[in-house]
Formats: C-alpha cells, sequence, structure tokens
C-alpha cells in the first residue's frame, strides 16, 4: 500500500516549496540490494518535480539518513498526469528535466536532444530532426530508447520518437568535437599499450600526460579525467604510432623512438644509455615529495666553497633564496594537512618581519594563489636577514618549496623549511581589449554603491584606460558617492572622459488614477472583476478563471463567473495559490469562447480592480488576439487606496479589506475576490462623496501624488547621465530630493521630478529591474511599452547572464536562455521602431570574474539567499560583448556594443563632478573688523604704544590673513567664541591656530604665541627682553618666577608659548587656515545653531562623512560565509579575501562638528547633493552627500567640536562660583607636585592601589600610559607638561623615540621632538634656511619622513644623528599650540582637584565617568576594592565594560582615600545626571542605577516632582520603569519606607 512521501521519510531535511511538492506523492515502495550497497524508492506524483530537485532528494536521503554509509541511492518517479496533458505539452514543460536527465547519462544524447529540431506529426508521433554524422545515427537508436521510455512509462503519454536527418554545419565547434573524438580515441589506444608505450616516452609513466598552459607553465593531469580536452605528449605522434600500430612494429623494452620533425626514428643504442639514467633505464616516475632529508637539493648548486651564511646556492639567476628545483607547482587549496615537502607558486601579499631572543629574525610572508593562500615562515640568521628581507617584495610573484607544517603558535597550516624561492612570472589571466575601435562601458557600480558593487573606482578607470577605452560611466545604485575619487583618478590634461551618472530607483507618479475616463458619474454602470492565471504574463500565460460582478450607482445588480479552459496543465502554484486544478478547468470552454461572453457583459461599464494593470493587461491581450474591441475606462483601487489609506504601508486586497473592515473569503479566486473588490470599491465612492468628488474627471484632478504616496510606490531602475554642467547640478538635485523628500529603504526619484529637470541629462532604460524590461515580462500591452520607450534617450540590453537568475525561478516566465535572447531582440526592435539608440551594457559590479567572490560574500552577510549564484557582472571588453550579442547579427553587434555606446559617450561633455573655485563666505569689512579686534585688545592688554613685537606680529599675521582672504574665517570663529563665552561656556582651541597671535587678541583663543613675557594688568607695564625673562626662551610665562610691577608694584601677569606664526599659515603665509574649536559638549548644538544666526536659513550644512566596510567587519563577514558553508579557511586567506571587500560603503553620517557653509547666492546643488545622515527621516539634520574632504577647497568648513573639558569647568565654575581664567593659576606647586608625587591629595600610593601619582581623572594625564610618561620624564615646569601632551598625542614620538632617547640620556624632555614646532624651531636655530626648515617639520609630522638631501643638509648644519634617526621613526605629530590649550584646561580641572575636591569629583563623575555604577562602587570602600580585584584577576579577558568600570573605580577608590564619601540616593533630591553635593558628601545621580537610563531618569526627577509616590507600584505607572529596574532599586534600599501596593488592608488601621 502507497504511503506519502514525507510519511515515509518524516526526518527528511527538505527545502520548502520542495516540501510543498512532495506532499502531493507517495512511495509505492522501497527495495533495497542484497549487498545493501544501493536502495531503490518507488515514487508516484500528480505533478511533475524536476529531475535537478530528485538529484537533490536522492543527495539528502544519502547525506542525512545514511552519513557514515557507502550507499547509492536511486529514485524511481512515475506521474499520474491529468487529461490536460499531451506528449507536445508534456514535453514543453517537462525539457528542461529531460536535459538535465541526458546530459547525467550521455553528453551525445544530451547534445543531439538540445539541437534538435522537435515537431508533432500527430499527437503520438513526436520527431525530432537531427545532423546527419555518424555519431547521431550511432545514437539515435538509444535516444529513441530514452524518450520512449520517460513518456510512456513514467509519463504516461504513449509517444513514438522518429528521426529526419538534415546535412551538418560545417563550423569551428564541430572540427574541436572531432577533434576530441580523436583524441579519446588516441587515449584509449594508449591506456591498451601502456607498457609498450612507456619505452616510446623513455621510461616516463604513461598515466600522467603533461600539457603546457596558457602561459608556459607545466600542470599535471591524469589521463582518465582530462582525456577529452588535453592535447597528446609531442614525444609519441600519433599518425607515427598508428602506422607502426598497423605493422606491429611496436618498440619493445631494448630499443626506443625519438620525436623528429619527420616522424619517429631509431636513437643510437649508445645515445639512449647515455641519455637514461643509471637505475634500471627508467627514469623516477613524478610523485608528491614526502619531506625526506636531502630530497630537492640542486646537484650542481654552483654556490662556492663557503656556503655557512650564502643566501643563493645556486647559480640560476631566478633563484632569490636557497636552492634551485624543478619540481611541478601544487595548487594551495590542494594541500591537505602535513604533507611534507611541496612546492608552491603564488603572489606575496604580505611580508612582515621581527627580531627574536636568540638574535634570529622571523621572516613571515602569505603567499597566494588565488586558490587559497598559506603563510611562509622563515627564521634567518642576522647577518643575511637584509639581504633576503630586500629580495622578498609584497605584490611579486614566486615559486617556492618548502615543507608544509601545524604552527604551533596559531595553529595554522604554514610553510616553513624553506629549501628554495624562484622568480616565478605573473601567471594571472590577464583580459585586454584589442579591438580596433573600442566600446564605452555606460552602467557600472563602485564601492559606494551600498553593499553592492566591490571595486575601487580608480581601479574601474585604470582598466578602463588600460584597455585603451575612451571613457566610463560611474553609475552607482541612488548615490554619487564615488565621484570625486573618479575625478582625483584622472590627472591634468588627461583625455579619458568620466560620465557622471546614478542607476536611480524611479517611482513613476505620473500615472492617473483613471485611465481613458469620459467623465463617467460614480452612479454610472462599473464592472468590478478579477481573473485568476497561470502565471504574471499575458503572453506566455492563460487565464483560468474570471469572477465579475455589475455595480449600478453603487448597487450589484448581475455577476459573472465561470471557469477557462486553458489548454495547458495549471502549474503547482498556481493550483496551491488558488485551489484551481485541471479537473476543474477542463469541462469549461477556452477563451476564444469565454472573452466574448464576458465582453458582452461588461459592455461600456467602467471596468474597475485591484492592481487592474494585471487583469485589464490580460483581457487586453486576448481580446487583441481574438480580434475584439476593448478601449474601456479603467479604475484601479489600488491607486484609490493610496490615496484614501495614507496609513496603510501595503495595499494588497486582503490589507486594505481588513482595513476596511470587509469580509475577504476564498482569497485568489476570481469570483471572491471581485465581490470584495465591489465592497472596496463603494466603500471608496463613499469617501470619494465626501469630499465631493462624483465622477472619474474630479477624481483624476487628485492623481498628484504627494511624498508620502511616493515613498510607497514600488521602485525600476533607471539610468541618469549628465551631459553637462547644468546636467549635473540637475543630477545633484535629484539626488539630493531622492534622499531628502523621498527616502524609504531606498532613495526614490519621482519621474514627475525627473522629467521636470531632465535637461542636461541622459535617460536609459537600465537593466532588468528597469521598467521597460518589466514591463516586457509581464506583456504589457504596446500603448504602454510605446510610453515607456518615448520616456528614454537610449535603451540598454544586457549579457544573457546578467538576467539567467529568471531561469532558476519557477514562478519567472523566463524558462530559456532563447526567452532571454527573445527580450533583447525586442528591445533592439523597439529602438529600431522609435528611432532610440540601444546600447549594450555590462551592469559591472566588479573588475574581473574572480572577483566575484567578494560580492558573494557581502551579499552572503546581508541575508541574501542567493549570494552563492553570482551573475556575471564584471567589465567586459569589446570582442567579449561583441561575442556575448553575436545572436544580433555582426553588423547589429556592432552598433549596440560600440556604435551607439560611443554614440552616447559623445553627447556628454568632459566635465568635473565638484567645482575647482573657492567660495568662501562673505561678511561685510571683516578685514576692518578683524584689524580693529586685535589692536583694541593689544591696547588694552600692553598700553597705548605697543611693544615692537606685538606690532611686528600683529602686521605680519593680518597681512597674510587679510590678503589671502582668510580675515572672514578669524571673525565667523571669533563670533562663535564669544557667543560662546557671553553664554558661560569656555572655548578651548584645537590644532595649530593657537599659533596665531591674531586669533588670540581676537578672543579665539587663550593660548598666546609671543615669546615668555611679563606685562602689567594695571599700568601695562611689559618685559619681553630682560635677561631674566630671557632664560625662558621656548618655555612659557607662567614657569617664570611671580614677580611684582616695577612701575606700580602691582604682580605682574605672566604669559607667552613661544610658538612661531608659521606653523599654522606657513612661511608664505597663505596656508589653509584650519580653526578647530572645542565647545562644551553641552553648548555644542547651540554653537551650530549659531552658524545659521550668522549666515542664514538654508546656508549652513552638517559635514557629510562615508561609513564603509571596516577590516574587522569584512573578516567577520568572510569567516561567517565559509563556517555557513561548512569551509574552513587559514586565516591568510580570509585575509587576502577581506581585502577585495573592505572599503565598500556601507552607511553614511556626520562629522562630530563640521559644519560646511554655502555662500550667500549660490546653490548647494552647484557643489554636492545633501541628504540626511544616515537617511535617518525623522531628524532634520542635513549632510553634505559627498565626503566634507571632498569640498573642502572650495567651501568653508568649521570644526566645532564637542569637549568633556569646557563642560567640567562650567559645572565646577557652577558649584564654586570662581573664574576659571581669572581665578586659578597656571602656576600652582601644590597643582604641579600631582604630576610628581601623591602629596597634595594627602594621601600615599598604597591608599590607591599603588598608582604614584595624583594625576588619576586628570585630563591628558590619568591614563597609565601617560602617568608612565611622567614618572619617565619627571616635569618640573608648565611647559614640561605641554611637551608631554605633544608625546602622548603624537604617534611613534614617545614609545621606541623619544623614551628611549631620554632613558640612553642622548636627549632631555626639553631637548627631544615633543610637537611639530620643535623640528622647525630647532633647525632655524641650527642655521637651516627657514623655509626648508618648515617643508621638513610638514614632512615629519605627516610621517612621510626625510628625503637624502635632506638629511645631507641637516648634517651639514651639526644636527646630530640621534634627532635625524627620530624624525625618520616619527608618523604623526602634535601642535604646540594644540598641546597648550589641552593643558591650560586640564590644569584648571586638577586645580579644583586640589583645592575643591568634592566638586572636582562631582564634576568627573557626571561628566566624564562612563561606567560608574551605584552598586558596585557606593557602598564603601571595602566592597569597591573586591569588586576591583575581581576584575583585575580577569587581565586581559575583562570586557571592555569592565575595563572602563574600572577606571571610574580607580577614581572613587582616590576619593574615598581622601576621607569623602557618597550619601544615598534621595529619590526626590536626587538629578538624573549630575551628582551633587551634601555637606562633606556626594550624592549620585540616578542614572548611576544599573538599568536606568538617560530617558528613565529624567522620568524619575519628573514624577518625583509632581508629589510623593504612594507605592512602588505608583512609581513604575509614573515612570515607566521596568520591574527588573524597581526591584533593583527595592535591593539597594531606595525606596524606604515606601509600600509595594496603592492599596489599604485592615491591618494598616491597627
Amino acid at each position: 500500500m502507497a504511503k506519502g512521501f514525507l510519511e515515509v521519510f518524516p526526518t527528511l531535511n527538505i527545502a520548502e516549496p520542495l516540501k510543498e511538492l512532495l506532499a502531493m506523492a507517495e512511495v509505492e515502495k522501497v527495495t533495497s540490494a542484497r549487498d545493501r550497497s544501493s536502495i531503490r524508492v518507488y515514487m508516484k506524483s500528480t505533478r511533475l518535480i524536476h529531475k535537478q530537485n530528485i538529484y537533490d532528494l536522492e543527495r539528502g536521503i544519502k547525506d542525512q539518513l545514511f552519513p557514515d554509509k557507502q550507499i547509492t541511492i536511486k529514485i524511481q518517479e512515475k506521474y499520474r498526469l491529468s487529461g490536460q496533458y499531451t506528449p507536445e505539452k508534456l514535453l514543453k514543460m517537462y525539457k528542461d528535466s529531460l536535459l538535465l536527465e541526458l546530459k547525467h547519462y550521455s553528453i551525445v544524447e544530451y547534445s543531439m536532444f538540445r539541437k534538435a529540431q522537435i515537431v508533432f506529426e500527430d499527437e503520438g508521433k513526436m520527431v525530432l530532426t537531427v545532423e546527419d554524422t555518424m555519431v547521431n545515427r550511432d545514437k539515435t537508436n538509444e535516444l529513441k530508447r530514452v524518450l520512449e521510455k520517460v513518456f510512456n512509462e513514467r509519463c504516461g503519454l504513449p509517444v513514438e520518437v522518429a528521426f529526419q536527418y538534415i546535412p551538418p554545419k560545417e563550423n569551428d565547434r564541430r572540427k574541436q568535437i572531432e577533434l576530441k573524438l580523436e583524441r579519446e580515441a588516441q587515449a584509449i589506444y594508449w591506456q591498451n599499450h601502456k607498457d609498450e608505450l612507456e619505452n616510446v616516452s623513455g621510461g616516463e609513466n604513461i598515466s600522467q600526460t603533461v600539457a603546457k598552459s596558457d602561459n608556459g607553465e607545466k600542470k599535471t593531469h591524469n589521463s582518465n579525467a582530462a582525456i577529452m580536452d588535453i592535447p597528446m605528449p609531442e614525444a609519441a605522434p600519433w599518425d607515427a604510432l598508428m602506422d607502426q600500430a598497423a605493422s606491429g612494429n611496436v618498440p619493445g623494452n631494448d630499443e626506443t623512438i625519438s620525436p623528429v620533425s619527420d616522424g619517429i626514428k631509431p636513437v643510437d643504442a649508445g645515445k639512449t644509455a647515455a641519455a637514461k639514467p643509471q637505475s634500471g633505464g627508467k627514469t623516477e616516475k613524478p610523485q608528491l615529495n614526502k619531506g625526506r632529508k636531502g630530497w630537492g637539493r640542486d646537484k650542481d648548486s654552483g654556490f662556492g666553497e663557503d656556503r655557512k651564511f650564502s643566501v643563493k646556492r645556486s647559480n640560476n639567476p631566478d633563484v632569490l633564496y636557497g636552492r634551485d628545483f624543478e619540481d611541478d607547482f601544487m595548487e594551495i587549496e590542494k594541500i591537505d594537512g602535513e604533507i611534507g615537502e611541496v612546492t608552491l607558486r603564488g603572489q606575496i601579499l604580505t611580508c612582515e618581519s621581527r627580531e627574536l631572543r636568540s638574535g634570529k629574525f622571523i621572516l613571515t610572508f602569505d603567499v597566494t594563489d588565488f586558490t587559497d593562500t598559506i603563510t611562509a615562515k622563515m627564521f634567518i640568521r642576522p647577518e643575511i636577514f637584509n639581504e633576503v628581507k630586500d629580495m622578498i617584495k609584497t605584490g611579486m610573484f614566486i615559486k617556492i618549496k618548502g615543507v608544509t607544517t601545524i604552527d604551533k603558535f596559531d595553529g595554522e597550516l604554514t610553510l616553513g623549511s624553506i629549501v628554495g624561492i624562484k622568480k616565478a612570472d605573473d601567471f594571472t589571466t590577464k583580459r585586454m581589449d584589442n579591438s580596433l575601435e573600442k566600446r564605452v562601458e555606460l552602467h557600472c557600480h563602485t564601492k559606494m554603491s551600498d553593499m553592492d558593487g566591490v571595486s575601487e573606482v580608480k581601479s574601474i578607470i585604470k582598466r578602463a584606460k588600460k584597455w585603451g577605452m575612451s571613457s566610463i560611466a560611474v553609475t552607482d545604485h541612488g548615490c554619487v558617492q564615488a565621484f570625486p575619487d573618479a575625478n582625483h583618478a584622472l590627472d591634468k590634461g588627461d583625455t579619458f572622459k568620466i560620465l557622471y551618472g546614478v542607476e536611480g530607483y524611479l517611482v513613476d507618479d505620473t500615472k492617473q488614477l483613471v485611465e481613458n475616463s469620459k467623465g463617467q458619474t460614480f452612479a454610472d454602470t462599473y464592472v468590478v472583476f478579477d481573473i485568476e492565471t497561470t502565471g504574471f504574463s499575458p503572453v506566455k500565460n492563460r487565464i483560468i478563471e474570471i469572477g465579475a460582478v455589475k455595480v449600478v450607482d453603487g448597487v450589484i445588480t448581475d455577476k459573472f463567473s465561470t471557469f477557462v479552459n486553458p489548454d495547458v496543465p495549471i502549474p503547482f502554484d498556481i493550483e496551491k495559490l488558488t485551489s484551481i486544478n485541471d479537473a476543474m478547468v477542463l469541462p469549461y470552454p477556452k477563451i476564444d469562447v469565454i472573452l466574448p461572453q464576458f465582453l458582452e457583459f461588461v459592455g461600456d461599464a467602467v471596468l474597475v480592480a485591484h492592481n487592474a494593470g494585471f487583469d485589464v493587461g490580460f483581457i487586453g491581450h486576448y481580446a487583441e488576439a481574438l480580434g475584439l474591441p476593448f478601449s474601456p475606462t479603467v479604475l484601479d483601487t489600488v491607486s484609490l487606496a493610496r490615496l484614501l489609506l495614507p496609513n496603510l504601508n501595503r495595499f494588497k486586497l486582503d490589507t486594505v479589506a481588513k482595513a476596511l473592515n470587509i469580509s475577504l473569503e476564498n482569497h485568489h479566486r476570481a469570483v471572491d475576490d471581485a465581490g470584495a473588490t465591489a465592497e472596496i470599491f463603494a466603500a471608496f465612492v463613499k469617501m470619494l462623496r465626501d469630499r465631493d468628488i462624483e465622477d472619474l474627471d474630479h477624481l483624476n484632478e487628485l492623481s498628484t501624488m504627494d511624498a508620502q504616496t511616493i515613498m510607497k510606490l514600488p521602485t525600476n531602475h533607471v539610468i541618469i547621465l549628465a551631459k553637462n554642467d547644468l546636467g549635473r547640478i540637475n543630477l545633484y538635485r535629484l539626488v539630493s530630493w531622492s534622499h531628502l523628500d523621498y527616502y524609504s529603504r531606498r532613495p526614490r526619484i519621482p519621474k514627475s521630478v525627473l522629467d521636470k529637470y531632465r535637461e542636461g541629462l541622459l535617460i536609459g532604460s537600465a537593466c532588468e529591474a528597469g521598467e521597460l524590461y518589466q514591463a516586457l515580462l509581464r506583456g504589457a500591452p504596446d500603448a504602454e511599452i510605446a510610453r515607456l520607450v518615448n520616456f528614454y534617450d537610449y535603451l540598454e540590453i544586457q549579457p544573457l547572464g546578467n538576467n539567467a537568475f529568471m531561469l532558476r525561478d519557477e514562478k519567472s516566465t523566463v524558462k530559456t536562455e532563447e526567452d532571454l535572447i527573445e527580450i533583447n531582440k525586442k528591445i533592439v526592435d523597439l529602438g529600431t521602431q522609435f528611432g532610440k539608440l540601444v546600447c549594450a551594457t555590462c551592469d559591472v559590479h566588479f573588475l574581473d570574474p574572480q572577483d566575484e567572490v567578494y560580492r558573494r560574500i557581502i551579499m552572503a552577510g546581508q541575508g541574501f539567499k542567493d549570494s552563492d549564484d553570482q551573475a556575471p557582472l564584471y567589465l567586459r571588453t569589446t570582442e567579449e560583448m561583441l561575442e556575448e550579442f553575436a545572436y544580433l547579427g555582426p553588423d547589429k553587434a556592432y552598433e549596440v556594443v560600440v556604435t551607439n555606446t560611443r554614440k552616447i559617450s559623445d553627447m556628454c561633455e568632459k566635465i568635473a563632478p565638484v567645482r575647482p573655485d573657492k567660495c568662501p563666505p562673505v561678511i561685510p569689512d571683516s578685514d576692518k573688523t578683524l584689524t580693529k579686534i586685535c589692536y583694541d585688545r593689544a591696547h588694552e592688554m600692553y598700553g597705548e604704544d605697543l611693544p615692537k613685537i606685538v606690532v611686528d606680529r600683529l602686521e605680519r599675521e593680518l597681512h597674510s590673513i587679510i590678503t589671502n582672504g582668510f580675515a572672514v574665517m578669524y571673525i565667523i570663529a571669533q563670533k562663535l567664541v564669544w557667543k560662546s563665552n557671553e553664554d558661560g561656556y569656555l572655548v578651548g582651541s584645537r590644532g595649530s591656530v593657537g599659533s596665531s597671535f591674531v586669533a588670540t587678541m581676537s578672543g579665539i583663543t587663550e593660548v598666546n604665541p609671543l615669546s615668555p613675557h611679563y606685562h602689567c594688568p594695571k599700568c601695562r607695564y611689559y618685559d619681553f627682553d630682560s635677561e631674566e625673562v630671557r632664560k625662558f626662551s621656548g618655555m612659557a610665562g607662567c614657569d617664570m618666577p611671580d614677580k611684582k610691577c616695577p612701575v606700580c608694584g602691582t604682580p605682574l601677569e605672566k604669559d607667552g608659548f613661544d610658538i612661531p606664526f608659521e606653523t599654522f599659515l606657513g612661511f608664505k603665509g597663505d596656508k589653509e587656515p584650519d580653526i578647530d574649536l572645542n565647545f562644551s559638549g553641552e553648548y555644542q548644538s547651540k554653537a551650530h545653531d549659531y552658524t545659521e544666526v550668522i549666515f542664514g536659513k538654508g546656508q549652513t550644512f552638517r559635514a557629510g562623512t562615508i561609513g564603509t566596510l571596516a577590516d574587522k567587519t569584512a573578516f567577520g563577514y568572510v569567516k561567517k560565509y565559509y563556517e555557513e558553508r561548512g569551509t574552513r579557511k587559514r586565516n591568510c586567506e580570509i585575509n587576502r579575501i577581506v581585502q577585495g571587500c573592505v572599503g565598500v560603503r556601507r552607511t553614511t553620517g556626520q562629522h562630530p562638528g563640521g559644519i560646511i557653509v554655502l555662500p550667500l547666492g549660490e546653490e548647494i546643488y552647484s557643489f554636492t547633493p545633501v541628504q540626511h545622515p544616515a537617511n535617518d527621516m525623522t531628524t532634520s539634520t542635513v549632510t553634505t552627500h559627498f565626503d566634507y574632504h571632498s569640498i573642502d577647497h572650495n567651501l568653508l568648513k568649521l570644526d566645532i567640536l564637542g569637549h568633556d573639558d569646557p563642560t567640567m569647568i562650567r559645572m565646577l565654575q557652577d558649584l564654586i562660583g570662581l573664574d576659571p581664567v581669572k581665578d586659578i593659576p597656571l602656576d600652582s606647586p601644590e597643582v604641579m607636585s600631582l604630576f610628581q608625587n601623591t602629596s597634595a591629595l594627602g594621601i600615599t600610593p598604597d591608599d590607591i592601589g599603588g598608582c604614584p601619582l595624583g594625576a588619576l581623572g586628570v585630563p591628558e594625564f590619568g591614563t597609565d600610559f601617560a602617568m608612565q610618561m611622567l614618572l619617565d620624564t619627571k616635569p618640573k615646569y608648565f611647559s614640561d607638561l605641554v611637551r608631554i601632551a605633544g608625546l602622548a598625542h603624537g604617534t611613534d614620538v614617545w614609545l621606541g623615540n623619544a623614551q628611549t632617547l631620554i632613558q640612553e640620556g642622548k636627549a632631555t624632555i626639553q631637548t627631544a621632538i615633543c610637537t611639530r614646532d620643535d623640528i622647525m624651531i630647532y633647525l632655524i636655530g641650527k642655521g637651516v634656511e627657514s623655509g626648508l626648515a618648515f617643508t621638513i617639520m610638514e614632512s615629519v609630522r605627516k610621517g612621510k619622513g626625510l628625503r637624502d638631501e635632506w638629511i645631507q643638509t641637516m648634517k651639514e648644519h651639526d644636527v646630530p644623528e640621534w634627532y635625524i634617526w627620530s624624525c625618520k621613526l616619527i608618523k604623526y605629530m602634535f601642535p604646540k599650540a594644540h598641546a597648550a590649550a589641552y593643558v591650560m584646561m586640564a590644569y584648571r580641572i586638577a586645580w579644583y582637584k586640589v583645592f575643591y575636591p568634592l566638586a572636582y569629583y562631582a564634576a568627573f563623575f557626571s561628566i566624564r565617568a562612563t561606567s560608574f555604577s551605584y552598586e558596585l562602587m557606593c557602598m564603601g570602600k571595602e566592597r569597591l576594592e573586591y569588586y576591583m580585584a575581581e576584575i583585575r584577576k580577569k587581565g586581559d579577558e575583562a570586557s571592555k565594560k569592565e575595563q572602563d568600570t574600572l577606571k571610574d573605580m580607580r577614581i572613587v577608590q582616590e576619593m574615598y582615600a581622601r576621607g569623602f564619601d557618597f550619601v544615598p540616593i534621595d529619590l526626590y533630591k536626587a538629578k538624573a545626571h549630575r551628582f551633587q553635593i551634601m555637606g562633606d558628601k556626594l550624592m549620585p545621580a540616578l542614572d548611576t542605577i544599573d538599568g536606568l537610563g538617560d530617558k528613565a531618569a529624567d522620568a524619575v526627577v519628573d514624577a518625583a516632582a509632581r508629589g510623593k509616590f504612594l507605592s512602588k507600584d505608583d512609581f513604575r505607572d509614573r515612570t515607566k520603569d521596568s520591574k527588573t529596574v524597581i526591584d533593583l532599586m527595592d535591593d539597594l534600599n531606595l525606596f524606604g519606607d515606601i509600600p509595594q501596593s496603592n492599596q489599604m488592608s485592615l491591618f494598616d488601621f491597627t
């Protein structure tokens, strides 16, 4: 008795679509071979199952149910098909499956069947027309047997198979097949005469044949596996062997033959013996070396007598290291564990080295042959290390011989015991475009294409130029962020042209609500109808049911319902969806009978349908086919739903019905759906009448869509290219609006807006996702096709492989490659019909075929299920594209590939994507205003008679600033700083702006760059030149001793940091100033808003940034990809693939403080598109679409940054009431002692866990790294702290550099290079020309090192070797002015720590503590130190949060040690985010309670302000806090005696 397939195999894991199909299948029996080596499953079904699914089932049963057994599974299927099937229909539906089955069975029969022309002479006779060849005639009987068995026995449709023959076509392919057949015969002969022929080949093993690859490298093939593909060795010419075989004269063991040009001749026995090895007359068989000692050694080393420390042991110039070797290489992916000695070839990807304790060096480099990657490790003596390292260069191709071994440190398989390394040729395939006239690629994606493209735009352009192409288009999905980099890829004067464009997401908002309106009123007759079909295309699919209701003045007056016999079997998916099967439709007439009846029912009524384009499209197609008139007025309830129910996100029939409370039973049955649609229509009519709309003409007036509607419409792809600068600006407009106004999952461009701004643009129809291709797929009416084609300037067709994914989709109307060809041909015909250029494009997403792996991994990381089925979206040469479109004929192929693409390119001018000109904002009389502000402040400080040094510095700076147009930047910064100070917040300067005395005098920075000096605040006395003052040259004014004014006795103010102006604007004064300002984090947003006050609304934008896939994230993507597929890859191979994935755009963002200023009268679209950061439609913030670096050369960028130090200073000022600038000295010995010991805090290091300094929690100096620097340098002066801050912020300035010099006594903290200014000042002091000194400083501070000529100049001026050595190591240097500004803020905060400790700790915990925990830190010192010990025990395994918590714990520990404590949180007094001083204790903020976030803390404060909490339940209701948080607060006893509930019991009164 038969059982359901899923009953027999209940545990089998099957994909859902196949599982549904198998639910209809039964298993009749299961048999097994006697030896249990095979199992046969006999299955029957009413539905055809593709053979690929049968093969997958067989494999699944084997792998899942018998994983450890050597067993074969065979499924024998049989079908009971409906009466709808005939042999001809069966062939149409089952041909792909048959082809696959034949391909598995025999390639010859497969080829015959695939190429045969098949006709049915009658229902029971199938005639195949094949070419009349010997092979075909030989195989016809077998093919006939197979086909008749499938039709008769498997499918129950008897058919007779007959053959007709036509003369064969001569072509190159046939010659290749005949050559393969000849080789097959040759191979059989060789196999049968193996022993004899070993003598012919000089004793070589005939089971191995050696072929030359295209690049000349030898490859070893197994003769059986490669028999159809490889040429036979020249050592045994076929004709000669056949002649000898025919004569019986095959050489024996005692003679040999030698290949010569005119055949095979005997060779002298003496010569033969001399040529042969002596071991039995045969050469050794090639085999894999097993790591035996001595294997692979070159017999003629020729490396001289002293071999001890020689790098090379061969005279071969190709040998780089070790011995020569000639072994055949092995592919890296085939290395399976520790298999001994191997020879590999590959490219070196990375190379690193380090010195070992033993004194030897280890050189580690990754080698890839692009099948896989392996790490090679060499242990090298110091005597030869530099020589070996210089030979091994990243990017070079090598052959390398060594032993595979598992590395004991990282567990990875590596290559060690290196025998030799040789140079190798680049074996990678190099495609070139050899056409005389090159094509132009008009559709190309880069890494900016939203996690889709994986090629750098510069690489794409480089390749196009290398191939000799004249231009290429850049068309990323929805964005244009690759434009600046594309522009930078061209040198000045380069004639190569970049076409700047975008592949946009087009929304058709131009359709009217009512098509073909004739002014009908809602009281007229309407027919609401629905159809069910066998698929989506009216051209290829059939109608199976029509249901309709007639509505007159809102009342249903008649119904129409019938099945339609489609004359084809109903697909399984359709049966599953509609529950309509073949048996139900067979009794009914076909469409030629039903359709006239339906149209008679309709009459002149208005047709109404849900998604009417689909239903009306089918009716219209068949009406045209039958010659029936059909031009109705059509109303779509989907369009009405978008208008009348705008809050819905989806507008499917069931969704709309639910929204209107309309019942929808038997969904996907035409009559029921029509009834529901009629009710929906009636509801919509009522809603329209409520708006005083009574007829269809007035309804059409509402067709204009708002942004919300457009954001819900489906999108199609469109290519937009800029022809000129006007087009570029219009393109930027469209990109901007698509992101700002219409973004929903993707940036949308309304068709109406595109049409309005299409001047200067070329519009192409794009890929298969374009609306034209989609319309052809669904068989849209000719009128709609015409409307679409007329919209575009040119049409696109693409390679068949691009769209082959549709062949894998069972629901697709495209079933064969021929279908794809037909669509492309149709587009070509449309181009001819409508006079549109048709262009063949690649839709490039990666450069070369092998690069698909990067896109595959990125798409898999985003969850795409078909990521492993990558389309061949690579950049093709002209020849490759001509071959691809050969089916169009040579002339038409050349036209679409070359001629038309070049025409499109010629229509586009050579333009730049960003404007080259500088466009600063204008503030009237800014130069005069700046001059006045500076001199007013100078006179205020130094008196009416200004010192010469002040006047000279001001004049020199003002001249540079004003003549170069920088005054406006100073005025802007001055306005922002003054506004912040006026509002009570200090501003710290960043960067080198403190080098400018004008910046000091205008109030932008408090860092005074003049040399240290005294000045009197009362009588304006000053001292710049006394001997006492000069001693502090190069230091800071606050380092000088206190002194009273000799004129009036007032204590003198000490000022000056001795910083040259040239550090800021260069010696010519024309370097672009970069004024960065640190505002309080609390005040930053207000400062941003104030820029709009200065420049006007709409003139400022946040500086945009682009977030790309970083190494770490890409590594995770790659690792996860291979793990999910059960493949283990070595880290070096993962790293190789990672490099192809990094840099792919993930998101956009905003610079933390960057503001771009647009001058009045300019339009932002002239410079850049704009968007919301990360496309967040909930924010009002607008950023530049381009990364701000791309436009900072022509638009002013202000850096208005947020920082904690000004916020702390403000809080401390509020708590204590002192002016931080006037009242806090920068020369306090107590504060200075914090950087030397803990005495000022009144504690010992033991009290705070052994920390020897009091600098914990002091900005710039509170980390262990900074405190170690303090211990090493032992600072005595404020200027020493500035130098230490410079060291701390540099890269490779302290560790391994200044630290070493100080430890060795070669330098001190005063003489070591600490800030960038030090280099210039020092070199000028040594006599180096000032301009050169500045150039050297700039090079060193950017990590570019020293040129040889600079080193020579420095030596000529007695610059010591250690100084030059230090310069070479530096990667980045901090400016002295920046360091000084930071230290001034830090010093003031440190002053509060010494003299107002509770205020300091309150401010620190409120603002700087990132992981403060009330539970862990406020329950006493003992509990705190217990948790600190627990975290320290974990060492490096502690989490990031635990490490941050420990940092805060150390400050709490210090507070406890100084005798201070916390009071418990009072729910009515505590603040949400600020600690408070309560007597001699601190009350923590509410947000220190674990789990109580910022908003929750605010909610508690708000609730407490409204009155006492009646109970914990009341607290929860009013604050909306979670039960978990409330339970924790209860455990911490924060509720006191507040009861659990509001309810009172009798016991409350006793």
